[in-house]
């Protein structure tokens, strides 16, 4: 007797969320989203992926909006169709584990924003870490989809994924999400793991995967004969590459009977703006290799949004050139860590290490959150990490066999006291997002504060013309006409830029007010005695102080970069003579940061 399936299969829009993180490394701004928000309300989606992933620290780090207004405004515009977010479970949005209050007040105001669906995942399948937010969830009155990261490899076996659909049945979620988030399933295997749920568990499954491959077209027809219940696509031009299949194509080769009821006529008046808006706003984001996808996919394992962050990254740090060394790096160090799923966050934990062993040589630089895994701290990894790896980074340290968040105190209430005698505490977000991304937080806060203060400016006159760096649109002033900001819409405040605007720059906020545009600082070269960065980013903390004494290898500063905390050693004995920045400073690759004697 063969396998009854359900007929027609329900589209979750990627297309505001996991497809611009994708292709545009998350540029897109809530004010490009809203002209076509209402629109792709009545397209007739199951729901939309609004939210989660990088979009929360993007908006704050790189647009300078509040990721609470997107939310709030998009509910404003999408009434009909459901919104949901990607949680990275004990995560949240960050990359790091926070306590349970954090993360059970995040799900709250979440759901309370407009969030209707929380889907949790956890980068280690560590269902362990799941456990808060899928419960808080429940308990708010939202659908849970259970995410399993899909990866491929010898343990990774049919039975390990039924154990995994076990482990999330038990915590009552509504769905079981496969997430293949780097393109690496088959159409046999989704055919094969949905149907086994299907006839075990009797439970709806929803299939995510990327087009970085070329699988994807052919695996969601599989797993729509299997009876999956929902697949995830984006619009196209926002669609495709290392973002989720185009919907438009998708319709096109399903069977009748199992064709989506959605309106596909209003889908391509969708799709005419996004390609308007990306040639005249985000050309300069969209990368070919991004664009085209890349089937060796199936060798290093980078999922999609990884895959354009770290071309951007490595343009940043001016090495772009040995992109194909880290791609070869990447397995590597993936075996060396006990074969994590490559996800957010140990696609980054992974990834900046095999960029550090590139640059540097193999573990001679090793981030903060490096060691952390390696502790044990993001939970545990799906075989043990090579013994040899451990002690190179450890020591004698063992790593905690606990779950990562019984170590972690309550911090709610003193992070809002903190937020309160700072003087930023304007909403009960604003603890938590100050939780999550305390340096970025506070320089958002202070933003929002001066913008506040400052009165209506008249707009110069004389002759001006238009930019866009990021998604922004900027009027720069020509002949002695200063840059000047242009009206931004109510729900997101403008800010000034953290660094100067420049094309060549890691895309920034619109300035609020008049600004002169400096030439960026020649970085001092790397003498003998000086400590130079080895890539931009910003300084975190300062270690030591002049005059005291250092070893080899011992840190003197953490430098944030690559959303990963790295601390700069000494590479040599001596005295610190100089320090030349201080804690918030934006420095460039080359730049000097020390002088040692």
């Amino acid at each position: 007797m063969g396998l009854e399936v359900r007929r027609m299969v329900r589209i979750i829009d990627t297309t505001l969320r996991d497809a611009h993180q994708s292709l545009i490394a998350t540029r897109l701004s809530t004010n490009d989203m809203l002209p076509i928000a209402e629109k792709m309300d009545k397209v007739g989606f199951y729901s939309m992926e609004v939210w989660g992933g990088a979009t929360f620290d993007a908006a704050l780090r790189f647009l300078r909006e509040d990721p609470w207004e997107r939310l709030r405004v998009l509910r404003e515009y999408i009434r009909k169709t459901k919104l949901q977010m990607l949680l990275r479970g004990q995560n949240i949005v960050g990359y790091k584990h926070y306590p349970d209050d954090v993360v059970e007040k995040f799900v709250e105001l979440a759901y309370k924003n407009g969030i209707d669906i929380f889907r949790v995942f956890d980068a280690l399948n560590d269902v362990r870490n799941m456990k808060t937010a899928i419960k808080k969830a429940k308990e708010v009155g939202a659908e849970v989809q259970g995410a399993i990261s899909y990866t491929t490899g010898k343990i990774f076996t049919l039975e390990y994924y039924l154990q995994k659909v076990d482990e999330l049945i038990e915590l009552d979620v509504d769905y079981i999400t496969i997430k293949d988030m780097a393109a690496l399933l088959d159409p046999q295997t989704a055919y094969e793991i949905v149907k086994e749920i299907k006839e075990r568990y009797g439970i709806k499954v929803n299939v995510h995967t990327h087009a970085t491959s070329g699988l994807a077209s052919a695996t969601y027809l599989k797993a729509v004969e299997a009876g999956t219940d929902f697949i995830d696509t984006a619009i196209y031009p926002l669609a495709n590459g290392t973002a989720q299949p185009a919907i438009q194509s998708i319709y096109y080769s399903l069977r009748e009977e199992d064709k989506p009821k959605i309106d596909v006529k209003l889908i391509f008046e969708i799709s005419k703006y996004i390609r308007k808006l990306l040639e005249e706003k985000y050309e300069h984001l969209m990368n070919k290799r991004a664009l085209h996808g890349d089937p060796n996919v199936l060798i290093h394992q980078i999922p999609g949004g990884m895959y354009s962050n770290l071309i951007s990254q490595l343009r940043e740090m001016r090495n772009l050139n040995r992109l194909e060394e880290v791609l070869e790096e990447v397995p590597k160090v993936r075996e060396e860590f006990g074969y994590p799923p490559l996800v957010t966050p140990t696609s980054q934990i992974v990834g900046t290490q095999a960029v550090f062993n590139v640059l540097f040589g193999r573990y001679k630089m090793i981030t903060e959150e490096t060691k952390n895994y390696v502790k044990g701290l993001y939970g545990k990894p799906p075989v043990p990490i090579k013994e040899e790896i451990r002690k190179l980074i450890l020591g004698e340290e063992e790593p905690i066999s606990v779950r990562p968040a019984d170590l972690l105190e309550p911090m709610f209430e003193k992070v809002r006291k903190e937020l309160e005698e700072k003087g930023y505490l304007e909403k009960e977000e604003d603890v938590v997002t100050y939780c999550l991304f305390p340096q970025v937080a506070l320089e958002f806060f202070e933003l929002r504060r001066q913008e506040k203060l400052k009165p209506l400016e008249e707009k110069p006159k004389g002759k001006v013309i238009r930019v866009y760096i990021g998604g922004r649109e900027y009027e720069v002033g020509i002949e002695g006409v200063k840059l000047e900001a242009l009206t931004m819409p109510s729900y997101a405040p403008s800010e000034v830029p953290a660094q100067p605007v420049s094309v060549s720059s890691a895309p920034v906020s619109t300035p609020t007010a008049p600004v002169e545009v400096p030439s960026a600082p020649a970085p001092t070269a790397a003498g003998e005695g000086v400590v130079s960065a080895p890539m931009p980013g910003k300084i975190l903390r300062v270690l030591v102080r002049e005059g005291d004494q250092v070893k080899v290898g011992q840190g003197l500063l953490v430098l944030e970069a690559m959303k990963m905390e790295n601390e700069i050693p000494a590479p040599a004995n001596g005295v610190v003579k100089r320090i030349l920045v201080k804690e918030g400073d934006t420095v460039d690759t080359g730049q000097a940061l020390m002088e040692l004697g």
